[in-house]
């Protein structure tokens, strides 16, 4: 039997993201969001409107399906306007999703792969990716003349805060020759930097 997993078991182990996402839309102007890799994080609809997760894992699958358990986690979280639509899709980000072609604002890449290889479609024009390195989609992303860095999210102590200021400092490679899309790609991971961040967020052309 799958077992129940909960948002509120998921945050002890990796903290609450709210703050996170509370940044961004303060920042921009978000209002859909896809989060391929997803699993119980429910944090993005915190702070915004409309959110789609997508996961293979079971357990996620058995977690959204209990709507009135995920409403409840909500309860007392949001802000206002946040979580009108939270949408869940069983499905492998790898293959096409049953999204629209430029419909979404946000695109989330955190500890899930090369998120932005195969959902990169799903984004509007103009609109944003979240990505970190541990999978490599931040490098990737930084490779991408039609990607544009915007914004950097540090985490102190459990605490998030997005900056736009000296981003010329980030993402400077420590080894030239490792910024290569290939290499990442098989790796799975991303390359080291003089100036690491939390994560990282690029405005698509």
């Amino acid at each position: 039997m799958t077992r129940i997993v909960t948002w509120g078991q998921y945050r002890e182990s990796i903290g609450d993201r709210s703050g996170l996402f509370a940044a961004l839309v303060e920042a921009w102007p978000i209002e859909t969001a896809l989060y391929p890799g997803s699993y119980v994080d429910l944090s993005p609809s915190t702070a915004i409107p409309s959110v789609t997760y997508v996961d293979t894992d079971a357990r996620a699958a058995k977690y959204f399906a209990d709507h009135a358990r995920v409403r409840g986690e909500l309860d007392g979280r949001t802000r206002p306007g946040a979580a009108i639509q939270v949408d869940f899709l069983s499905s492998d980000y790898t293959r096409p999703l049953a999204v629209t072609d430029g419909s979404v604002d946000l695109l989330i890449s955190l500890y899930a792969g090369p998120v932005s290889d195969h959902c990169r479609r799903y984004l509007r024009r103009g609109g944003w990716l979240l990505a970190n390195s541990s999978h490599g989609d931040a490098s990737l992303a930084a490779l991408d003349p039609t990607f544009r860095l915007v914004g950097v999210v540090e985490c102190r102590g459990g605490r998030y805060s997005l900056g736009a200021d000296g981003l010329e400092a980030y993402l400077v490679p420590k080894r030239p020759e490792a910024a290569d899309g290939d290499l990442i790609r098989r790796a799975g991971k991303g390359i080291a930097y003089t100036r690491p961040a939390f994560a990282y967020l690029f405005q698509s052309d």
